[in-house]
């Protein structure tokens, strides 16, 4: 039996609940086997970021070179990248080695509100990466980020879709975590048509790493052969199962339950 392949490109988290840890485990759960290009390390836990490292551009590239010539990539996922220039080196990588399934998570900020991008270095990220994106999984700050627009309704949320979809990327995810109400929608566009994906909302603080579980385990169903839409389908239920069990560790925002299909009785108190 084939062993699907995912590469993640992100930075790592410290306390474990988001980046690259948060990949890691997210494809484990799913059953794929996880590869790891790292471009920052931050110093990171529940309540902030307290220091960002960056890993120089040209090391990215080559984590991801020699990871594609031997062990081969089904799919990739991008999280943090810091700057333009890792950007840059992302993106060429992408095209020397003509990877597929590109989930690209437009990571921005921190759940604790702390700056991972900074504002100059986005056209880079609009520019070179989004237009080579199987899909882009925006949350709401970070689709105002790159649209320069407000988005306080549905409406808003599907013109911003369309918006972020004329960058060049095949499709656009556009999480609705940060909406106001009981039921979280999240709308999902190919330039065809729309699709709502409906989803209670879980009373708990408990949700770092959401943005970078959900872009993973997109990545990670894509890389076992999933369609799009059931790779984006898929990877929304089960992210909710890791919300619904997630851990209440540390003193800020506590981490997901990425094993929660294995370990269910584990969860918040």
């Amino acid at each position: 039996m084939k062993i699907p392949r995912a590469l993640t490109i992100a930075g790592s988290d410290s306390g474990g609940g988001a980046g690259l840890q948060a990949d890691l485990k997210t494809f484990t759960a799913l059953g794929v086997y996880g590869m790891t290009a790292v471009t920052s390390i931050t110093v990171q836990n529940t309540v902030g970021v307290f220091g960002v490292v960056d890993v120089p551009p040209e090391v990215v590239y080559d984590q991801i070179k020699v990871v594609v010539e031997d062990i081969g990539v089904d799919a990739v996922k991008t999280g943090m990248l810091s700057h333009a220039g890792i950007i840059e080196a992302v993106a060429r990588a992408v095209k020397d080695f003509k990877l597929e399934n590109l989930v690209v998570d437009p990571v921005m900020r921190a759940k604790s509100g702390d700056p991972l991008l900074k504002s100059s270095d986005e056209v880079a990220l609009k520019g070179l990466l989004i237009p080579l994106a199987t899909i882009v999984t925006p949350n709401i700050p970070e689709a105002c980020a790159l649209v320069g627009k407000d988005i306080k309704t549905l409406e808003d949320m599907e013109r911003a879709c369309k918006e972020i979809y004329s960058m060049g990327p095949s499709a656009v995810l556009l999480k609705g975590g940060h909406m106001e109400g009981d039921v979280l929608v999240d709308v999902f566009y190919d330039g065809t048509s729309f699709e709502y994906l409906s989803y209670k909302r879980v009373p708990t603080k408990n949700t770092h790493g959401t943005g970078c579980t959900l872009a993973s385990a997109i990545a990670g169903y894509l890389a076992k052969g999933f369609d799009l839409k059931e790779a984006v389908r898929k990877a929304r239920e089960y992210v909710q199962g890791a919300i619904e069990h997630s851990l209440n560790l540390g003193k800020g925002h506590g981490p997901l339950n990425h094993m929660w299909q294995f370990y269910p009785e584990i969860q918040t108190p």
